[in-house]
């Protein structure tokens, strides 16, 4: 499917609590801008507050609501974080009505073998138990909406589920496993459960991989921007369960 099929209206996402990790990123900061400008009450969770701040400030500019930061580093964080941010988001927010999951933990190419463990182990922890134990805390406030949306970032299985791809490969794979299993939980209740995939888009962590690739021959992130606002508006329901997936 062609990203530019996705032109949602300004107001799609009117009245809606959105909860961004990973703003920092390529995908991560498209889409909070993207979400700002349909309407969306913005929290973003990231441990760069200095870059958080700017994009904030980017937001205010343009005439969108100015978001809420919530700093927290995924790598360390735990249960008892996750559940302390559940808790702030009933609080100063009122509730919750969608998730979108950018954040990514990349170091570069290299096998199993010769990793160092504490890099396999944190690639794990960051694009897979971090996702899901925020998900598991936001779930209660999440049942609590109409309508509520959490939305993983997936990459390519035949690519990254090759060798060198290491923790990262392994944990994008177990994503989808995590969306089958989330969503047989929650297909009774007003929480739908998606994935996006994305076509090759130019970011940080593409170059760690694709160090001779010609940035400019591939997509910026702002090309899948309007299909995270889809997914995460009521006109997402007809993915419920799945993963879309684009091209550039």
């Amino acid at each position: 499917m062609q990203a530019p099929e996705f032109r949602p209206p300004g107001d799609a996402l009117a009245g809606r609590t959105i909860l961004i990790t990973g703003p920092n990123g390529a995908l991560g900061d498209a889409a909070a801008k993207a979400c700002a400008a349909a309407g969306a009450r913005l929290v973003l969770l990231g441990r760069r507050v200095p870059k958080l701040n700017r994009l904030c400030d980017a937001i205010e500019a343009s005439g969108a609501q100015a978001p809420q930061v919530y700093p927290l580093d995924l790598e360390g964080a735990g249960p008892d974080d996750y559940a302390q941010l559940a808790e702030t988001l009933q609080a100063e927010c009122g509730g919750l009505q969608g998730l979108l999951h950018c954040a990514a933990e990349f170091k570069g190419l290299a096998s199993i073998e010769n990793s160092d463990p504490v890099d396999l182990l944190r690639a794990l922890h960051v694009n897979l138990a971090a996702p899901m134990l925020l998900t598991r805390a936001c779930l209660p406030l999440l049942r609590q909406a109409a309508d509520a949306a959490v939305v993983f970032v997936l990459d390519d299985a035949a690519r990254v589920g090759r060798a060198f791809w290491g923790g990262y490969g392994i944990a994008k794979q177990g994503l989808a496993g995590l969306i089958s299993v989330l969503h047989d939980e929650t297909e009774t209740s007003a929480v739908r459960v998606q994935g996006l995939r994305p076509g090759p888009m130019r970011s940080a962590l593409r170059s760690r991989a694709y160090f001779a690739e010609n940035p400019g021959e591939v997509a910026e992130a702002a090309h899948f921007a309007p299909a995270c606002v889809h997914l995460l508006s009521y006109a997402g329901a007809a993915t419920r369960g799945r993963v879309l997936e684009l091209e550039a």
